[in-house]
């Protein structure tokens, strides 16, 4: 059985399985990107829901694991050399995951480093970009009265989207026919953009066909749909 007793997160959210890679983390849009990469990959997984409105992550012991107190987190008692390794960053643990299975990275060096590219855009424009219209047209932001930022942020989701359409024209994926880490990076934040966030009709969303069709190829992936929802709420 795997020691995490070096983990002190381990104690705040004990683990059942301890042998199992234990994934902290909600069902946000970055909390998705890893419940939907493990349950792709298949690799068994423990996970523990992190209460990001009771701001649990900046507890002591999720701070232990992730100094910058944001989820997702995991440590993976079956890490590097077969020691226990933790690891925040949601792309960051995309790449771990794509790397430890062999999925969802291609193996030739030049799509590799291009899909690489496309979960270094997601995390550096694209969900900077939609939180900030989420704020501004969802939560406290709808009430300034000043709405030049939100125009601002709004103006510049539509440029990304307009980047994402370009790629995807006659594309089934970011990368063609096969469905990387750059997609599994992507999906939950653009569906929050027009679901949770409300902002479809806003961005203009409909007239990005490539890109509402990308979505709706996603949204149907049977382990797309599960990692949606995990870990549970309750």
């Amino acid at each position: 059985m795997a020691d995490l007793s070096a983990f002190p997160i381990s104690n705040r959210w004990p683990a059942k399985h301890p042998d199992l890679l234990q994934l902290y983390s909600a069902p946000t849009p970055n909390g998705v990107k890893v419940s939907i990469m493990l349950e792709e990959t298949g690799l068994p997984y423990e996970p523990h829901y992190i209460n990001i409105g009771e701001n649990q992550t900046w507890t002591e012991p999720y701070l232990s694991l992730n100094p910058n107190g944001k989820i997702p987190s995991i440590v993976d008692p079956d890490g590097p050399g077969g020691k226990p390794f933790g690891l925040f960053e949601s792309g960051a643990i995309l790449l771990y995951l794509a790397e430890k299975t062999g999925k969802f990275l291609p193996v030739d060096p030049a799509a590799r480093y291009q899909t690489i590219q496309w979960v270094f855009f997601q995390m550096a424009a694209v969900g900077p970009m939609f939180g900030q219209v989420g704020f501004f047209h969802k939560f406290a932001g709808r009430e300034y009265e000043d709405k030049r930022p939100r125009d601002r942020y709004v103006a510049e989701s539509k440029r990304l989207l307009g980047v994402l359409e370009t790629q995807l024209a006659n594309r089934q994926w970011i990368m063609g026919d096969e469905y990387t880490i750059a997609d599994i990076s992507l999906l939950g934040w653009v569906r929050n953009l027009v679901g949770f966030y409300e902002a479809g009709e806003l961005v203009g969303f409909d007239s990005f066909k490539a890109v509402k069709a990308w979505l709706d190829r996603g949204l149907a992936r049977p382990a797309v749909q599960r990692g949606l929802d995990i870990p549970s709420r309750g």
